[in-house]
């Protein structure tokens, strides 16, 4: 099979390196917007021809659009203009935050659509390849796609799964809580920590093994069994304490927050709940 790429960035050189590593598919062309960034993907990538003309792209069974998402669509309608692909050829895109729906002008011309989200950073593209053994691999599209997008996960050595129809708005959105969100808390611990007087090298030393392993226990108990601290044992004393020193009002919603959202989780009586409930919201005090 050969594979056409566009968009030569750091994730869709490192997505088709792989694939051609593996003996997967060959490369037809490597479309990028100017020559040399075309020219320095065909290098990592070590085969196709680099261009910047759409209309030169050749015949090929495979297609990806791996520019980023707000030109996914534009892609798609211009791809469909030029007549290529054709109806059979699979044509996906990587977007963790995007669907097979904005593929459409394609899809109603017979091509199978599809997505294919690796759940990993492409910050660095040799480090990325690497670590592309094991990675889980979001899936979406048209039935026809799926068992093609199946085999191009297996073939970086990934471990694919099927999104829910309608899901990938949800899915990136639980990427980005478990990913971005958990480099958010872990600034705002440290500015706790900073209030305690603590510098960075002693921070990272209390901080780091605690968050490596909660985050263990999370995936290997689940959340509910996982949770301890002051919420966990129906402490309301110590929660008043943390609120009452947070004296960044950023810091302290989220606190109230986060807080809030930790009490599903806990098995405490009603009353507890609904009493640190109206704590967080600063609705009641605790009692001495």
């Amino acid at each position: 099979m050969l594979l056409n790429l566009i968009g030569g960035g750091r994730l869709g050189r490192t997505l088709v390196r792989a694939w051609r590593d593996a003996g997967y598919c060959e490369i037809g062309a490597v479309l990028c917007r100017d020559v040399a960034h075309a020219r320095a993907a065909v290098a990592f990538i070590g085969a196709g021809q680099p261009t910047i003309a759409l209309n030169a792209l050749p015949a090929a069974e495979l297609w990806l659009i791996a520019t980023p998402d707000g030109a996914i669509a534009q892609i798609a309608a211009m791809l469909a203009q030029t007549g290529r692909p054709r109806a059979g050829d699979l044509v996906f895109h990587a977007s963790g935050a995007l669907d097979a729906g904005v593929l459409a002008p394609l899809a109603d011309r017979g091509v199978d659509c599809g997505s294919l989200h690796p759940a990993l950073s492409f910050a660095d593209p040799q480090r990325a390849l690497a670590s592309l053994p094991g990675t889980a691999c979001a899936l979406e599209g048209a039935a026809a796609a799926l068992p093609r997008l199946e085999a191009l996960a297996h073939a970086l050595g990934g471990l694919p799964f099927r999104l829910a129809p309608g899901g990938k708005a949800a899915y990136h959105a639980a990427t980005v809580v478990a990913s971005n969100y958990l480099v958010t808390l872990a600034a705002l611990a440290q500015r706790l920590a900073g209030q305690a007087g603590l510098d960075a090298d002693a921070t990272n030393a209390v901080l780091g093994p605690l968050m490596r392993q909660t985050l263990d226990n999370v995936l290997a108990l689940g959340p509910a069994t996982a949770l301890t601290g002051p919420i966990a044992r129906g402490d309301a004393q110590t929660v008043a304490r943390h609120l009452a020193i947070i004296d960044d009002p950023l810091l302290g919603d989220a606190y109230r927050t986060l807080g809030l959202a930790t009490l599903p989780l806990t098995a405490l009586p009603t009353d507890q709940k609904e009493a640190l409930a109206g704590l967080l919201r600063g609705e009641t005090n605790p009692q001495s």
